[in-house]
């Protein structure tokens, strides 16, 4: 963003006093906000009060709205050094925004540049009879005239370097200028002619109210339509809110022993009891080999119950029950289900 600043003292004017104008727009303008609320009309006075200066706000007419409005200076000096309507520095009587925007330079805004530089000098430059000076801007919002400049408060579109050069001449020499498309087109319509909306019955009021005639005649046989289309997709039986998967339900297409019961049958038909008793369709099984007993494996290792209290021993290696480790004539330490362990007189195992 560009850094604005205020013009050098030299060109700033020693006092700036409102006019009766201005103080009227002022009084008019605060009387729009509530009491203690006036601050919120300084945007609309320094755009007056630049007007009153010539196009341009010193910095006397920038504290005079501030005490207009009973604001510090610097309050409203940030508000006017913020918004780039408010030109900081003196412009000519006829001040043209040049807009440099896309659509604008793919119409030849090139050249009107070119014109500008050539009569009036560089940007922020005034003549020396005071009358021009320019600035090049974003997008003025005229894009289907383009190329287009604002001169003061009004637009002029449809430029090109003659009727532009015209443009400039006729102002310094005073005379009257026209406003809008400098090529004779009306408003945004295409330029080679107006070739829609052409039927003299859009504008002579007959069809006015018409349209609801019509949205009637439209609407009943849709209403008629629908209503129908409605009704066709009423099913003739209700059915259940959820689908059926899952859920018993009575039907009559399984004949079973339940369903005849109900009805006051026997349960079991003659013909299937008489099929059932039948011994030469009784199913037969016959033993497979696999599924005759085995003998059950047997286990590599031994176990010896603990003899009791009164229990004779079995073996000398079988100590007495009771006896101290220390008195018993072999001690067991495991070795011997342990393959290839031996055990020496001291019982030690290698």
């Amino acid at each position: 963003m560009a850094v604005r600043k205020l013009a050098p003292e030299e060109m700033q004017p020693e006092s700036f006093v409102f006019s009766s104008e201005t103080e009227a727009f002022a009084e008019q303008q605060i009387a729009k906000y509530p009491p203690g609320r006036q601050a919120s009309a300084v945007i609309p006075l320094l755009w007056k009060a630049q007007e009153q200066a010539g196009g341009w706000l010193p910095r006397k007419a920038i504290e005079a709205v501030a005490a207009r409005l009973d604001m510090p200076d610097i309050r409203v000096m940030e508000v006017a050094t913020f918004y780039t309507m408010f030109n900081l520095e003196p412009v000519g009587k006829y001040f043209i925004q040049f807009c440099g925007t896309t659509p604008c330079v793919l119409r030849g805004a090139g050249d009107i540049k070119k014109v500008l530089e050539k009569r009036i000098g560089e940007q922020n430059h005034v003549t020396a009879d005071g009358n021009f000076s320019w600035l090049e801007v974003e997008c003025l919002g005229a894009c289907c005239n383009a190329p287009m400049v604002q001169i003061n408060d009004d637009y002029y579109e449809d430029l090109t370097t003659e009727n532009f050069e015209k443009l400039l001449d006729d102002l310094a020499a005073g005379r009257p200028v026209k406003k809008g498309s400098q090529i004779g087109r009306k408003s945004s319509e295409p330029v080679d002619g107006v070739k829609t909306l052409q039927d003299p019955s859009l504008y002579d009021g007959s069809q006015i109210g018409a349209w609801r005639k019509r949205f009637e005649e439209q609407a009943q046989p849709a209403a008629t339509g629908e209503a129908a289309a409605v009704t066709a997709s009423v099913p003739e039986a209700a059915k259940a809110a959820k689908p059926a998967a899952g859920r018993p339900e009575e039907s009559n297409a399984a004949d079973t022993p339940a369903k005849r019961a109900k009805e006051g049958e026997a349960p079991v038909k003659p013909v299937d009891q008489k099929e059932a008793s039948d011994a030469s369709r009784a199913t037969k099984v016959e033993a497979r080999t696999e599924d005759v007993a085995k003998p059950a494996p047997q286990s590599g290792k031994s176990y010896v119950t603990t003899p009791g209290k009164d229990a004779v021993p079995t073996s000398p290696t079988t100590p007495i029950a009771g006896t101290p480790p220390a008195q018993a004539e072999t001690r067991h330490n495991g070795s011997e289900s342990k393959p290839g362990v031996t055990v020496d007189k001291d019982n030690k195992t290698s």
